[in-house]
């Protein structure tokens, strides 16, 4: 039972706004959510008795239930991923349960699916527009994918299967948090550190959690943490060394207490298991049901396709780092280990472009990125984007906010920026997330629609020593493709919740308006604006910036071909795999490896037991997304090309159209009709193999 006398205080129970997250405390949840649920039971068993098959007699009922769910448990849900402690995840723990069965309750309500039929083949169906008619069409798919038409014992272990699913994924994650920030390597000696960077060394001294460290003596600590590893891996001098930290990073959540590696086996069974209850032979073509690729052989061809052109370069990039570290007359140069790479790309880098990335960083103080970035959205969208720190509450002091402005001057959106690595309690990766919908149905009294709200969720180097964050050219580029969800979320033009925004755009094509971003990283004035040295506050040189985009197709092939390994590998498990066989998904990942590996595999990796993105993320039979939506994001840059990027009132006038198509139309039509909105026809490959270099 709820505890009434908490309740009046308790921020998840707000009736609607931005959570309060400064007042949040894990003891809300369990009240907050069984209140939330017992009201939202009552509420459907009301609509089921009076739905009607109409608009306002069906489909915003649904919708206003699960925007209330999504309000409360989503809030949950992203304090575990950005400040997740043991009390938090213990209250998660109890309540998940009681969610999901509400949930699948929603979704396989016979009646509301009943009544979206009539509706469907009523004669008011010709008075909904085009984006009402996809929101009744995805939830009636969503419905049949939810177990609306199964009964008795089919229905009965669809719903277990569910529960411990979702238990499944978190407690995957869970391991690849705690093994993540298990790990430290500290040095004490000079000679261990040879070769990194001021700012590494910086880091890993603020890491050392000693009084007494410093970049120039120490003690460093070096972190599974990316903006330690990645650039450890790059730099250090000690073979030894990079070979102990990349054991460690590939050997994560696989051994101990953290150990995934029979979750892997266990959730791919239990998915198979779904995919056959609700009538499919796989869990890839549930998947590829709600999704723009039209069947798994589809998405076979173009990774194929990329493959075969993608490989012959990779093989050239392999000879490259084999020659390079030949003629410094490095030992391990005849059989290059996989803990080498990442160090001899960076030193032929460095020879062939006369860079580094530190040579960069001091240009890239984040205050001055995100100014040029928003600059880049006003030339764009016509947007003005203003800082409005101490309007809300944040969950941390790192945490900004800022409001969206049209060009009349009037809020359209906000977002939340948590741009900082915290290995303590915050998950690895960045993404955007939805805080909350553009919606008129769930807008409060006297407003005509609720705006949307954004989270950003970045992990970069922290600031060092009182100076403001420095970023690589990497960071910058995430932060564009973050910032790119993020629009497509907040200038969505549409009303209605259930297709408004990213609601409903099929998973394959979510990734178009963030890839797209980053293609802006590579304009020189975009990127000149962005730009001030930490110290003189001068512009990055004009050579430096020719060096970066003579660099952009460095080893492109490598990374492409990296990407359909992922792909592959995802596909494979969760379509030819079977789950009951002999063979084990570290089988599975090894033959991949035979036709994406040019170089030699390390036998003990383990990657696939911190592969979140498909074992606990959504990208299950998904992740060839990346590439699929790579292919759409290049050809709609090409657009902006084909008008010439310094045309700016051409690039303005195509950035409206852009905004009012790709970003403007959210799920309201399906994808294909959207980029064929923009583009005049269907997308190509011949922008994505031009800006790979690969053609």
């Amino acid at each position: 039972m709820t505890d009434a006398a908490t309740l009046p205080e308790n921020p998840l129970l707000a009736p609607t706004g931005i959570p309060s997250f400064a007042s949040f405390r894990p003891e809300h949840v369990v009240p907050g959510v069984e209140a939330m649920l017992e009201d939202l039971g009552t509420t459907l068993d009301r609509i089921e008795a009076d739905a009607a098959p109409t608009w306002e007699g069906v489909v915003v009922p649904i919708e206003r239930m699960g925007d209330r769910l999504s309000f409360v448990w989503g809030q949950i849900g992203h304090l575990m991923s950005v400040q997740n402690t043991p009390e938090l995840r213990k209250a998660h723990e109890e309540v998940q349960p009681k969610v999901i069965e509400l949930s699948m309750r929603l979704g396989q309500s016979r009646v509301l699916h009943d009544r979206l039929e009539e509706l469907q083949q009523g004669d008011v169906w010709s008075d909904l527009d085009e984006g009402q008619q996809r929101a009744v069409e995805c939830l009636l798919r969503d419905a049949r994918l939810s177990g609306v038409a199964l009964d008795g014992e089919a229905k009965e272990r669809f719903n277990q299967l569910q529960m411990e699913l979702a238990e499944i994924s978190t407690r995957f994650n869970n391991n690849i948090l705690d093994s993540t920030k298990a790990f430290q390597l500290d040095l004490t000696e000079k000679a261990e550190v040879d070769g990194l960077p001021a700012s590494l060394l910086a880091l890993a001294a603020q890491a050392a959690e000693d009084e007494n460290a410093s970049a120039e003596e120490g003690p460093w600590r070096i972190t599974m943490e990316m903006p330690s590893f990645r650039p450890f891996m790059q730099h250090s001098r000690r073979r030894d060394l990079r070979e102990k930290v990349f054991k460690a990073f590939f050997a994560r959540a696989s051994e101990g207490d953290f150990d995934n590696s029979e979750i892997i086996r266990e959730l791919l069974r239990k998915k198979r298991e779904t995919a056959k209850i609700l009538g499919y032979q796989t869990w890839a073509e549930v998947s590829l049901a709600s999704k723009m690729a039209p069947n798994v052989e589809a998405v076979d061809k173009l990774m194929e396709e990329l493959r075969v052109v993608s490989r012959p370069a990779a093989i050239k990039d392999l000879e490259d780092l084999a020659a390079f570290a030949r003629a410094a007359g490095a030992p391990e140069a005849d059989e290059l280990e996989q803990w080498d790479m990442l160090f001899w790309a960076e030193r032929v880098r460095e020879d062939r472009f006369d860079f580094t990335n530190e040579d960069l960083r001091p240009y890239f103080p984040l205050p001055k990125v995100l100014e040029g970035l928003f600059s880049l959205s006003n030339r764009l969208f016509g947007i003005q984007v203003r800082a409005a720190q101490g309007e809300v509450e944040t969950w941390h002091s790192d945490v900004a906010y800022h409001v969206i402005q049209n060009e009349a001057g009037e809020r359209i959106a906000s977002f939340f920026l948590d741009p900082y690595s915290r290995p303590a309690d915050k998950r690895p990766g960045a993404w955007m997330n939805d805080c909350l919908g553009r919606s008129k149905w769930a807008a409060a009294e006297g407003e005509a629609v609720r705006l949307p709200v954004a989270y950003l969720i970045c992990n970069f180097t922290p600031p060092i020593e009182g100076e403001p964050a420095l970023l690589t050219f990497e960071e910058v580029t995430t932060l564009f493709h973050e910032f790119g969800h993020g629009l497509q979320h907040m200038l969505t033009q549409i009303d209605e919740g259930l297709v408004s925004g990213i609601e409903n755009v099929d998973w394959d094509a979510v990734e178009l308006a963030s890839q797209f971003m980053e293609n802006w990283c590579y304009h020189e004035p975009t990127l000149m604006g962005m730009t001030a040295h930490k110290t003189t506050g001068e512009p990055l040189p004009k050579e430096l910036f020719e060096k970066i985009l003579a660099a952009r197709t460095f080893r492109e092939g490598s990374g492409m071909l990296r990407q359909l390994h992922f792909g592959m590998i995802d596909l494979e498990l969760y379509h030819r795999y079977d789950p009951d066989g002999e063979e084990t998904p570290e089988d599975v990942k090894r033959r991949i490896e035979e036709r994406t590996f040019v170089s030699k595999p390390y036998e003990g990796d383990r990657f696939l037991c911190a592969f979140g993105h498909i074992f606990g993320g959504g990208y299950s039979a998904g992740y060839y997304s990346y590439k699929w939506a790579e292919v759409l994001s290049a050809d709609a840059f090409a657009a902006f090309e084909e008008a010439g990027l310094d045309n700016e009132a051409e690039v303005a006038k195509i950035g409206r159209h852009y905004a009012n198509t790709i970003l403007g139309l959210g799920g309201s039509r399906p994808p294909m009709e959207v980029f064929k909105a923009f583009r005049g026809r269907e997308p190509s490959t011949e922008a994505l193999l031009r800006h790979s270099g690969l053609v």
